[in-house]
């Protein structure tokens, strides 16, 4: 096999050795990545149908013991592979339950992801771009969103940032060490553990895809190293093969089904246009993404530079093409599907404006200026997404949510103005403190109204509140006779044409199975229904109990009489 006499990637690691990193280097970042990730944690409760079922999931591994076979409502399930649910289970062991015990892992999937994606743009590009690296990643729509969710895309992403890191550090070697190719293995292989055969597939075209571009085939066989082969099949087989023996159907359900049939058809119901992960991404790089035009500059300029295919650059654009282009062909797409590009996109926005801030003639303020306009934007069309708030939650109309347009324009205003007195850094600074200020401002006051309309925590209270109230009653009247029945808590609990997130939800609240109601269904039960569907059930002797929210009515359907 051809070698080069120089690394397939440049890197400015050797010439970062003498510089000095102070404490305020280290908090600064740790502080941000803290507020961003951990600030409402618990302000919601799990939400859609997704993280109540994972963190059922979870739950039943760590009270059973059985770590190998995911199971919700004891029925094995092959969706998923297991790394959330482990991390999950034993965060539940140690804090219990709660919401940020499930929410836990992807709060240290957010930190690894942040880490990974500035130890890269240290070793490739220095100081200055991890610095940047840092401030920038966590204070993204994207990471914030994604680090607040009981499900394993926020895992993925960071195990896929980290293999991207050890490859880059691969090529950036004359001799790559056994250390690097071992730690290319096993997170490649740790990432399969998160979310299953799409990290061999994203991983392995992004390579390819720069071994094709950069004309470096030979350096992309590398990474078929034994060292590689054996540190990914030490850390991602065996859970699998444990797996696929105790449970038969799983390499159908969960490779054909929920891999290559969810890639290759609508049968999940999420098809969406070619171009929807466009706008996504760009959404999800929130509050810097207008850094993306000089982005785009740059990499239209550099075709013109000799040592472009040498750029570290282009081996992590490939990183955010790659699953761009991969999942815009998939008949099913869902948002998160765009999240393992974040983090070499922002690496690549941070690396673009630290040039242009230590480089003369280059003046980065006209594009951070912009950056922190978009706040005072966003808060003048703020009626826009507002009206996509429930009404009856009282956040629809724009004076509801004052305070928090008011900090959003006028912080933005403040940084714009610190950009424009060249005051870049202390900009930069400002708009990440501010998307850390708007999400304490927003967890303390606009989620938890949110709160019943978006997850079923409230819903299962009321239903164990009002069973204890129906079981007191009937105690009461009953106390005379020595057969009185044991009510309330007791009585199963169902949906009738109720959102399958309401369902999900409240199996994981109230720790049981909350199946559809049918007119064989027995009585006396506890059925959440919506208003439209609450006529069906009256004519089985249901009354309205509590209306929780203009779609959520829990009826009760007394015992027929003698």
């Amino acid at each position: 096999m051809h070698t080069t006499a120089h690394p397939p990637l440049a890197s400015r690691a050797a010439s970062e050795g003498s510089r000095q990193v102070s404490w305020l280097d280290l908090l600064l970042p740790a502080t941000l990545m803290a507020i961003c990730s951990l600030a409402g944690i618990t302000a919601l409760g799990l939400t859609g149908p997704d993280e109540p079922r994972y963190a059922s999931i979870a739950r039943a591994m760590a009270r059973t013991g059985d770590w190998i076979t995911p199971r919700l409502n004891g029925q094995p399930w092959s969706e998923k592979p297991a790394l959330y649910y482990w991390l999950a289970g034993i965060a539940y062991r140690i804090f219990g339950e709660g919401e940020f015990a499930m929410r836990l892992p992807s709060v240290l999937g957010a930190v690894l992801a942040t880490l990974a994606a500035a130890w890269a743009a240290l070793r490739a590009y220095g100081l200055d771009a991890a610095r940047l690296t840092l401030f920038m990643l966590p204070a993204t729509i994207g990471m914030i969103g994604f680090s607040h969710s009981a499900a394993g895309d926020m895992l993925f992403t960071a195990l896929l940032a980290a293999t991207a890191a050890a490859a880059a550090e691969i090529l950036q070697a004359k001799r790559p060490g056994l250390p690097s190719r071992i730690a290319f293995g096993a997170l490649l292989g740790a990432a399969v553990l998160a979310k299953g055969p799409a990290a061999v597939v994203l991983a392995g075209g992004s390579v390819l895809l720069w071994a094709l571009l950069s004309r470096r085939i030979a350096a992309a066989f590398g990474f078929f190293h034994p060292a590689c082969l054996a540190a990914f099949a030490a850390v991602a087989v065996p859970w699998y093969a444990l797996c696929a023996a105790r449970n038969p159907d799983f390499v159908r359900v969960f490779f054909f089904e929920h891999n290559f049939q969810r890639y290759l058809t609508p049968m999940f119901q999420h098809p969406q246009p070619f171009w929807f992960f466009v706008p996504v991404l760009l959404a999800a790089a929130f509050p810097w993404t207008v850094l993306t035009a000089p982005l785009l500059l740059d990499a239209a300029r550099a075709p013109k530079s000799s040592g472009w295919r040498d750029s570290p650059a282009m081996f992590f654009a490939c990183w955010v093409a790659f699953p761009l282009l991969f999942f815009s062909f998939s008949e099913s797409k869902l948002p998160g599907y765009m999240l393992p590009a974040l983090p070499p996109l922002v690496l690549l926005l941070a690396t673009a404006l630290a040039r242009r801030i230590s480089t003369q003639g280059a003046p980065p303020h006209r594009w951070l200026v912009p950056v922190a306009l978009s706040f005072p934007f966003l808060a003048l069309f703020s009626g826009v997404w507002l009206r996509q708030l429930p009404a009856d939650s009282g956040l629809s109309a724009p004076a509801a949510s004052s305070a928090l347009l008011a900090l959003a324009a006028g912080g933005g205003v403040v940084c714009a103005l610190l950009a424009w007195k060249h005051r870049e850094r202390a900009a930069i600074g400002g708009i990440a403190a501010l998307m850390a200020a708007l999400v304490v401002a927003t967890a303390s006051t606009a989620l938890p109204t949110l709160d019943p309309y978006l997850s079923a925590r409230q819903a299962a209270e009321v239903t164990m509140r009002e069973a204890a109230r129906v079981t007191m009653q009937e105690a009461a009247r009953e106390a005379t006779q020595t057969t009185a029945r044991e009510a309330g808590p007791g009585d199963p609990v169902f949906v009738y044409a109720a959102d399958r997130s309401l369902q999900f939800g409240l199996e994981y609240y109230l720790d049981r199975p909350v199946p559809d109601w049918t007119a064989s269904a027995p009585r006396p039960a506890w059925v959440w229904t919506t208003p439209a569907r609450s006529a069906d059930l009256e004519r089985f002797g249901g009354a309205v109990v509590r209306k929780l929210t203009q779609e959520a009515w829990l009826m009760r359907i007394n015992a027929p009489g003698p």
